[in-house]
C-alpha cells in the first residue's frame, strides 16, 4: 500500500489503491468534515441542539430531488432493469437534482422565517414539517414508478461513498474548503451568539445576516455531500455535541475539532461497513445511524445538549 501511494507499487496494487480505496477515503474525509461543520454552525446560529441537515429538511429535500431525477427524468447510475441487466443513466442529473432539493428545502424554511419572524426554535420545527412533506412527496413519486426505479431510489437513499469519482471529489473539496473558510472567519460572531442575541447585537454582530448566510453556506456544504453520497445521518448532529463536551464551545477550536472528528467518524463508519459483513458492503447511512443514535441518546441523558 505504501509503495502504491508513492507510485512504486505493482499495477494491480496501484489500481486498487488509487481507483478503489483512495476515492472512498477522500469522500469520507470531505463528507464528514462538511456535515460536521454544517451541523456545528446550524446549532450555533439557530441556538438549537437538534439542528442538523436531517432536522432542517435538507436530507429529505435531497432525497425528493433524487427521486424526481431517477423516476421522472430517467437519470441515476446503476439502475437494474426488468430483464436483470443494468441501465446506466446520468448520475450528474441525480446529483444536481438532489443538491437542488436540499437547497430548496432551506430556502423555503428561511423564507417562512423571514415572512413570519419565526424564532430559531420554530425554524427547526418548520424544517421537521418540511421533512415530512418531502417524505410524502417522495412516497407518491415512488408509488407511480416501476419496480426497478423504486429500487434505484431506495439504493440511493442508503448512502454510498463509492459513487463519487475524482471529478466529484474536486467539487466536494471546493465547496467544503470554501464553507470551512467562511465559518472560521465568522468564529467570533458564533462565539458572541453563544451568549444570546442581545449580547451579540451589543457587540456589533449582525445576527440576522450571520444566521441567514451561515445557514445558506452550511446547506450548500451538506447538500453537496448528500447529492454525491446519499443520505448520511447523525454526523452533523452528534459530532458537534461530542466536541463541545471535550473542548468547550469556543468556536476557534470547536470548528476545526468538529471537522476532524466528523471526518474520522465517517471514515471509521466506512471501514465498519466493509468489515462487519465482509464481503458484503453495508449501507454507510445505516452504520452512522447505529453509531450516532446511541451516542446522542447518551448525551441527552447526561444533559450535555443545551
Amino acid at each position: 500500500v505504501l509503495a502504491a501511494l508513492v507510485g512504486m507499487g505493482e499495477e494491480r496494487e496501484m489500481l486498487v489503491v488509487w481507483n478503489l480505496r483512495m476515492p472512498r477515503v477522500a469522500v469520507a474525509v470531505l463528507g464528514g468534515c462538511a456535515l460536521a461543520l454544517a451541523g456545528c454552525v446550524f446549532q450555533s446560529v439557530l441556538r438549537n441542539p437538534l439542528a442538523s441537515a436531517s432536522t432542517l429538511g435538507i436530507s429529505q429535500g435531497a432525497a425528493f430531488g433524487a427521486s424526481v431525477a431517477i423516476i421522472v427524468l430517467g437519470a441515476g447510475g446503476q439502475i437494474a432493469a426488468h430483464e436483470g441487466g443494468i441501465l446506466t443513466g446520468n448520475p450528474y442529473i441525480t446529483a444536481f437534482c438532489a443538491f437542488a432539493g436540499g437547497m430548496v428545502s432551506t430556502l423555503v424554511v428561511l423564507g417562512l422565517s423571514r415572512m413570519r419572524e419565526m424564532t430559531p426554535e420554530a425554524i427547526v420545527l418548520a424544517g421537521v414539517a418540511l421533512s415530512a412533506l418531502f417524505a410524502g412527496a417522495t412516497t407518491l413519486v415512488q408509488y407511480f414508478a416501476e419496480d426497478y426505479q423504486v429500487a434505484a431510489v431506495v439504493f440511493w437513499t442508503f448512502g454510498d461513498l463509492s459513487r463519487a469519482g475524482y471529478e466529484q471529489i474536486a467539487v466536494m473539496a471546493l465547496v467544503t474548503v470554501a464553507a470551512g473558510v467562511y465559518f472560521f472567519f465568522n468564529r467570533w460572531n458564533y462565539n458572541a451568539m453563544e451568549s444570546g442575541e442581545m449580547t451579540a447585537h451589543s457587540l456589533g454582530v449582525e445576527v440576522n445576516r450571520v444566521r441567514l448566510v451561515g445557514m445558506l453556506v452550511g446547506c450548500a456544504a451538506a447538500s453537496c455531500v448528500i447529492a454525491f453520497c446519499g443520505i448520511i445521518n447523525f454526523i452533523g448532529l452528534v459530532v458537534p455535541h461530542v466536541m463541545r463536551r471535550l473542548i468547550g464551545s469556543d468556536y476557534r477550536y470547536l470548528l476545526p475539532a468538529s471537522a476532524v472528528a466528523g471526518s474520522g467518524l465517517l471514515l471509521l463508519s466506512d471501514i465498519a461497513a466493509h468489515t462487519v459483513a465482509s464481503p458484503l458492503v453495508l449501507p454507510i447511512g445505516a452504520i452512522t445511524s447505529f453509531v450516532g443514535a446511541p451516542v446522542f441518546i447518551y448525551l441527552l441523558f447526561k444533559g450535555v445538549t443545551r
